[in-house]
């Protein structure tokens, strides 16, 4: 049924057309396109969540990538972040395989679930506050629907923090006051709310939720080895196993043991 349900939801993301700024450039973008993917059909909609209804790990990231997910369909694929996020998956035993190119190149995601608090591509690639907070409702309804089986979450970067933990007290767990601050490595464990907001629409959380922080994977944090692979799958390694996942200890120098 939360499979059902799901599918529903991220149909109803990809008609979304809330934010005017957002919808105007996710469009030009699709319409002038990148010289390199000018045979292409840019998808030029809001990027719904990716990974199966059960996941017992979210990652959380920022939003859509102009020629990245915009372009695709679907979250972190066809950029370098992706390449980098989805690389990490692959070595911990996470992911099916080490590259997202498209849609439809067969990745699979093993208990994983990615999504961001900002469904379109923004311009600069930084969202408003009002637009994030318009957005919002979507990844509460989507944590409504994963938290029978959530376990772990994994927040990519200072934005998605800070837009994520409002989230996480709607959908019912509770959000520490003064809320924590966003660090790589920080690790918080919130508890689910003794009354869920609103019973009707899901079921109520069936335990605590690890939260985990983590530098975003953009070029610039990759690039000048402020995020390192190391680094990456060492959060998500820890991630999955609070998931209840089975993992795989990446060797030192990269990829699996």
């Amino acid at each position: 049924m939360h499979g059902t349900e799901l599918s529903e939801l991220d149909a109803r993301i990809a008609g979304c057309r809330a934010c005017p700024r957002l919808v105007t450039w996710r469009e030009e973008v699709a319409r002038t396109k990148r010289a390199a993917f000018a045979d292409q059909t840019y998808w030029g909609r809001p990027v719904p969540g990716f990974g199966p209804a059960d996941a017992s790990l979210l990652i959380v990231g920022l939003a859509p990538a102009a020629h990245g997910g915009n372009r695709t369909g679907r979250m972190f694929t066809g950029d370098r972040s992706g390449d980098v996020l989805y690389e990490a998956l692959y070595d911990v035993g996470l992911a099916s395989q080490k590259t997202a190119l498209r849609a439809d190149d067969g990745l699979e995601l093993s208990g994983v679930r990615v999504t961001s608090p900002v469904h379109c591509a923004p311009p600069a690639n930084k969202p408003s506050p009002l637009e994030r907070d318009t957005c919002r409702p979507w990844l509460v309804q989507e944590l409504q629907l994963l938290r029978p089986s959530l376990r772990a979450v994994v927040v990519l970067g200072a934005f998605g923090w800070q837009a994520a933990l409002p989230a996480f007290a709607e959908a019912g767990w509770t959000v520490p006051r003064p809320r924590p601050a966003f660090a790589h490595g920080a690790r918080l464990t919130l508890q689910p709310q003794a009354v869920t907001p609103e019973p009707d629409t899901a079921q109520a959380p069936a335990g605590p939720l690890e939260l985990f922080g983590c530098f975003h994977v953009s070029q610039r944090n990759t690039f000048t080895g402020r995020l390192t692979p190391e680094m990456l799958r060492d959060v998500l390694h820890t991630a999955g196993q609070a998931a209840g996942l089975p993992t795989r200890e990446p060797c030192p120098g990269g990829g699996r043991t």
